[in-house]
């Protein structure tokens, strides 16, 4: 799961170089940061946690191997859409949460993929904790972030992952079928989630006279 890029949107000459709101050219910093700030960015997170969770939940007879594989590349990429993230916070404060998160997502996702850590008890640990301190540190943000359009949802969010994380944690099963339609209901409930943030911050976006993702003076993401 991923949360937002930080405070509501500006507008204004400082949004970009010469009112123009395109970074310097190469600055892939820069780049990051306003692809970080999308709320397109925020959908394409959302996105890849439900695909995998859709697919747990409609493939529930999928071998353990099939499952730690999903959940690798799902960790995989939720780590590279929260390292972009990172870049998108303008507090240096919040943004040390989101990169933990990042390393932890990609650590978790190698770990999965590796073969002698296939087993139910080693997927139920590794995604358990992922979940548990990605809530906490998602409600750490919540709650000292400024002006988030947005703090309910991604409180709710942040609640989810806590919860989902304590659920498979002091629940572990002995069915990799249990553990299946288990982790493919916290990933829909977290993919809906951020669809949820994702189509707040875009209507926070466009009520400050913004689209696209593009910094300007009427355009900045």
């Amino acid at each position: 799961m991923t949360s937002s890029s930080g405070p509501a949107p500006r507008t204004g000459p400082e949004a970009g170089v010469g009112g123009t709101g395109f970074p310097p050219a190469g600055d892939p910093a820069e780049l990051l940061a306003r692809l970080g700030r999308s709320w397109t960015w925020i959908m394409g997170s959302a996105v890849a946690t439900l695909i995998p969770g859709i697919l747990m939940l409609v493939w529930p007879d999928a071998t353990l191997h099939v499952l730690a594989v999903l959940l690798g590349l799902y960790l995989l990429v939720t780590g590279g859409f929260r390292f972009v993230a990172v870049f998108g916070r303008e507090e240096h404060g919040e943004r040390l949460p989101e990169l933990l998160l990042a390393v932890l997502c990609i650590l978790a996702g190698v770990l999965c993929l590796r073969h002698p850590l296939q087993t139910i008890a080693a997927l139920s640990l590794i995604v358990g904790v992922v979940w548990l301190v990605s809530g906490v540190l998602t409600l750490y943000t919540a709650v000292v972030a400024r002006d988030l359009p947005h703090r309910g949802i991604l409180l709710g969010v942040a609640v989810i992952g806590i919860v989902a994380g304590i659920v498979v944690l002091a629940l572990p099963t002995e069915s990799a079928r249990v553990l299946t339609r288990l982790l493919g209901l916290w990933l829909v409930l977290l993919g809906l989630a951020e669809v949820a943030v994702a189509l707040t911050w875009r209507a926070a976006l466009h009520r400050a006279g913004i689209s696209g993702g593009r910094h300007g003076p009427a355009d900045t993401a």
